[in-house]
């Protein structure tokens, strides 16, 4: 899936829901699609996601568990 294809609000949801785990997320700025996931970059840093994930809040967000977004809150790498 291209960057261009990518429902980019979906991200956006995501870290807005992340925030509630991880205060120091931040805003997004800005993504890149690879093979093996999806790198965000906020305003505070950078964070990765699978792209099922992603597609996952598009389609059904209330299927994305807390748990899973515990786990790639707690993954968050703050700028240096």
């Amino acid at each position: 899936m291209s960057k261009r294809n990518l429902p980019t609000y979906a991200i956006v949801e995501l870290l807005m829901r992340l925030a509630q785990h991880n205060s120091t997320i931040g805003d997004y700025k800005d993504h890149s699609v690879y093979d093996e996931g999806v790198m965000v970059k906020t305003s505070a840093g950078t964070v990765r996601f699978p792209l099922t994930l992603i597609m996952q809040q598009f389609e059904s967000p209330e299927l994305v568990s807390d748990a899973v977004l515990l786990s790639i809150a707690s993954s968050f790498k703050p700028l240096r």
